[in-house]
């Protein structure tokens, strides 16, 4: 028997300025609510992130709170911030994960 599928609670970001870390966008969007996983790519050789995002909220409010707000600026630009339609890579890889 399949086990129950959990819920995705992501937002997908973009036009990230290239000089921001991990731990700036985890303490910009943890004002919305708790994240769970929070993955930010970086490019192997120039060591700047790719220009997007993914956060996981723990809770479906999380991930609204950060919807409804209209404009998300770091370091001076202005984020696009949507619900991230994409599968979850647990999805696609036919198993669970839980990161807490």
């Amino acid at each position: 028997m399949a086990a129950p599928t959990k819920k995705a609670f992501d937002v997908f970001v973009n036009k990230i300025p290239w000089t921001v870390a991990t731990k700036e966008m985890k303490e910009y969007f943890a004002q919305f609510g708790q994240i769970k996983r929070l993955v930010l790519p970086f490019d192997r050789e120039t060591g700047f992130n790719r220009g997007f995002c993914r956060v996981s909220y723990s809770t479906e409010e999380g991930m609204q709170n950060a919807l409804q707000k209209e404009t998300h600026v770091v370091e001076g630009s202005r984020l696009q911030v949507q619900k991230d339609r994409r599968p979850s890579v647990d999805k696609r890889l036919g198993g669970e994960r839980d990161d807490s």
